[in-house]
């Protein structure tokens, strides 16, 4: 059973992280055709300042699984080292439930934020609501659930052990 959530951790974090770095990829890709076309073309396009931005944010949530998969999210680190190992795993157990809460109120308050927001429109993309921007927060966090648990069931402190 471990072994199959692993998996499936394995798999969600990876797809969040590729998912984070195709909206960095959009994000240069969308400035460098601002910057053409404001200082080349001289006819700025408006709409890819916000796309820049709302790309950015998906990226920023979407990079969050991982960083907690990897252990470097919350980090307790003093208390670790100063720690043995019955109680590494205590401190383990209550980064994991803390991490859990913030991204359970994450998750709720996301997906209410993100439903309030369907009544908005993005400036300069009239046509497209902004709950396709806000859904990057329960999205995320969702994602984030997977490397909080994967980390705890098999930790992994590359923070830590890179840390002098």
């Amino acid at each position: 059973m471990k072994s199959l959530f692993l998996s499936v951790e394995r798999f969600t974090t990876t797809l969040s992280m590729l998912i984070a770095c195709l909206m960095l990829a959009v994000a240069a890709s969308l400035g460098m055709f601002q910057i053409i076309t404001r200082f080349v073309l001289e006819t700025p396009a408006e709409w890819t300042e916000v796309l820049i931005r709302f790309s950015l944010i998906w990226m920023v949530f979407m990079g969050i699984p991982m960083a907690f998969r990897q252990g470097a999210m919350v980090s307790v680190d003093v208390l670790y080292r100063w720690s043995g190992p019955s109680m590494k795993r205590v401190l383990d157990s209550v980064v994991a439930a803390a991490a859990l809460v913030l991204v359970a109120v994450i998750i709720w308050w996301g997906w209410d934020y993100a439903n309030r927001g369907k009544v908005q429109s993005m400036i300069g993309l009239e046509d497209v609501s902004m709950f396709w921007a806000y859904l990057a927060m329960p999205v995320g966090a969702l994602f984030s659930v997977f490397g909080i648990l994967g980390n705890w069931l098999d930790p992994q402190r590359l923070e830590l052990e890179t840390a002098q």
